[in-house]
């Protein structure tokens, strides 16, 4: 069971890796059904037949390159899907009696859920709440595949570490901090609104005096939400607060690891923990890249990637801290 773990959560990586690539080159609604593509599940049927495809979508030209992002997306999605159902399936017939259940039942649950989300996605038209909530979603399956690795893991800290108890908190408050921070990057992009500041370190000048709080977590009322449907002001609310959340995460992870670097005498806590600062660095790179090189696809993705390796390493902290200790 524990190598189908490790399977999903290489499938789920690539899973947001893809999801973030498709949304990235514009292709969210290079299919504009679902779960096919032009009415056909398989995308060599919709390409021998583009000239029936586009007189059944007349508003959606068909596009080669944006349906197969789309189309390879939903393909490993589906194929992360199948794994976790034999995870379920798996642990439901272990006899061991330290194999969870409740975990594969909730990822099972919840990846039903993602691929409800998935359809609304397009049959929605890149709604935005919908959007960020297909992105959410996509990280909290990771964290469970990763927890649940974890929990069939046997590894132990002799002796425990008790100076570092009181930080189980604090790493706990960490990942509500990155989830916050994913989400306000999740709507900025579900907003395209990752330009709209092309200056650092915080935007052009009179920025201060244009922010549109109330309009940028707004939902506008049109049909079609492709390339964003708020003015500018509340695309550059958005970034903002994607920034000033951004150097938050920075400033709390950056204390909690040497905290927890400082005061652990476990090799695996400081090793974790420098882990997660060197993560967090990474991150941090690849966002200044973004806004210096115009966001460029391939540090785009990598962004999206690195936040997800961030989140696992502070699960995989705090899993550790209320473990072991």
């Amino acid at each position: 069971m524990k190598k189908l773990v490790v399977v999903s959560i290489f499938l789920a990586l690539v899973v947001i890796v893809l999801g973030a690539y498709a949304r990235l080159t514009d292709a969210g609604l290079g299919c504009p059904d679902w779960p096919g593509c032009y009415g056909h599940l398989s995308f060599s049927k919709t390409t021998e037949n583009i000239e029936i495809a586009q007189q059944a979508f007349p508003d959606r030209p068909f596009e080669k390159h944006k349906a197969w992002n789309e189309m390879i997306h939903r393909y490993f999605a589906s194929g992360l899907g199948f794994m976790i159902l034999v995870i379920f399936v798996t642990s439901l017939f272990k006899k061991a009696g330290n194999t969870p259940v409740k975990l594969p039942f909730f990822l099972l649950c919840l990846v039903c859920f993602q691929g409800a989300l998935g359809m609304w996605t397009v049959t929605l038209n890149l709604l935005p709440v919908v959007v960020m909530g297909h992105l959410l979603g996509g990280f909290t399956l990771l964290s469970a595949l990763f927890l649940l690795y974890l929990k069939l893991s046997s590894y132990r800290i002799p002796g425990g570490d008790h100076r570092v108890k009181e930080f189980r908190k604090f790493t706990i408050l960490g990942i509500v901090i990155v989830t916050v921070q994913i989400a306000l990057g999740g709507w900025t992009s579900a907003n395209y609104a990752a330009l709209a500041c092309t200056e650092l370190p915080i935007c052009e000048q009179g920025w201060l005096q244009r922010l549109d709080f109330s309009g940028a977590f707004s939902i506008p009322d049109v049909e079609n939400y492709e390339y964003g449907a708020h003015d500018y002001n509340e695309r550059m609310t958005m970034h903002i607060l994607h920034r000033v959340g951004a150097l938050i995460t920075f400033i709390y992870l950056c204390w909690l690891g040497m905290r927890l670097f400082a005061l652990a005498s476990s090799k695996l806590i400081k090793r974790l923990s420098a882990i997660m600062v060197l993560v967090l660095g990474a991150q941090v790179i690849l966002g200044v890249s973004n806004v210096v090189f115009s966001l460029p696809v391939v540090i785009a993705v990598m962004h999206n990637a690195m936040a997800a390796c961030l989140l696992l390493s502070l699960v995989a902290i705090a899993y550790t801290l209320y473990r072991k200790i």
